[in-house]
């Protein structure tokens, strides 16, 4: 079973892939999603992590094969079932899963997020839940899940060490992150990296809001003179948020960086299509930086 995306650019609307673990349902982004192919048998890796079921290489990629029941902490996956394989930043992964239900097509708005009783927000492996059919579908964290077996694929942090010395700079950058822990170590990274004047929001509905009362009351430049946006986010997500920012003449000179585990070639044409000024895979953080100092003093933002 191949996927593709079909949606079109800035709808604010997404795909989710429904499957199951003990009959319990879950989801993921369509756009991570390579393809889905029954299971096959795995090469162990020694000394691997527990939920490293092994290796594989179709099609001459090797891909690496997790157990994602193992990673929800729901005991051994039988060797049968299927492997739904994803590329996000910039990693080709499988999730081995018990069995595919269907896809579905909501609104991001339409998504609920945990609240503190089902798990504090930094440890949680769910960015939401939604309704369908009578029933709820627990959207899986994927990034966090490979992040937690192998820290290395987070954000490398220590890139900001290596820009050296750097001036302090007043340009006043919003920053669109729906993960609190993300958001936070963008916030410091670029602070370390001298952006003090920073504003960070959960998702691109929060952002936007706060353009539209800057427009109103006439201080956009002393604000927002960057962006920075996911793309996965409840609300309103990254590219609703840079279409409405590119087609308003007050905004679309404002620079829009997309910084999501989700770009490729493919969610590059939908970035560019919408007018964002640059787009880059999550653990890039440095080039992050690179690309804001670029943005910055293409367009005097800095004066």
């Amino acid at each position: 079973m191949e996927t593709k995306i079909l949606l079109e650019n800035g709808t604010n609307e997404l795909e989710i892939l429904e499957f199951t673990l003990d009959q319990h349902s879950y989801g993921i982004n369509v756009a991570k999603i390579r393809e889905i192919i029954q299971y096959e048998a795995v090469t162990p890796v020694p000394n691997s992590h527990p939920s490293i079921e092994g290796i594989f290489m179709p099609r001459d990629i090797m891909i690496t094969a997790i157990d994602l029941k193992n990673c929800l902490g729901r005991g051994v996956s039988e060797p049968k079932g299927l492997f739904i394989v994803t590329n996000f930043n910039k990693l080709d992964i499988a999730f081995h899963v018990e069995n595919v239900l269907g896809i579905h097509r909501i609104s991001w708005r339409d998504i609920i997020k945990p609240d503190a009783t089902i798990s504090t927000t930094e440890d949680s492996v769910s960015t939401g839940i939604i309704k369908q059919d009578g029933k709820l579908i627990i959207i899986l964290d994927f990034e966090k899940i490979v992040t937690d077996i192998n820290p290395e694929t987070g954000l490398k942090v220590s890139e900001i060490s290596e820009l050296g010395d750097r001036k302090r700079s007043n340009v006043p950058i919003l920053i669109a992150e729906d993960s609190p822990l993300l958001n936070k170590l963008i916030v410091d990274c670029l602070k370390k990296a001298g952006y003090d004047n920073l504003i960070h929001t959960e998702n691109g509905q929060q952002a936007y809001d706060i353009i539209c009362q800057c427009k109103k009351e006439g201080s956009l430049r002393d604000h927002v003179r960057v962006v920075i946006t996911d793309i996965e986010m409840p609300e309103m997500d990254g590219h609703r948020l840079t279409k409405l920012i590119k087609t308003d003449e007050a905004t679309a000179s404002i620079p829009v960086v997309i910084f999501s585990s989700l770009v490729n070639d493919e969610m590059k044409k939908k970035g560019s299509a919408l007018g964002a000024d640059a787009q880059l895979s999550k653990p890039e953080i440095g080039n992050l930086v690179r690309i804001v100092d670029q943005l910055v003093d293409q367009n005097h933002l800095d004066e």
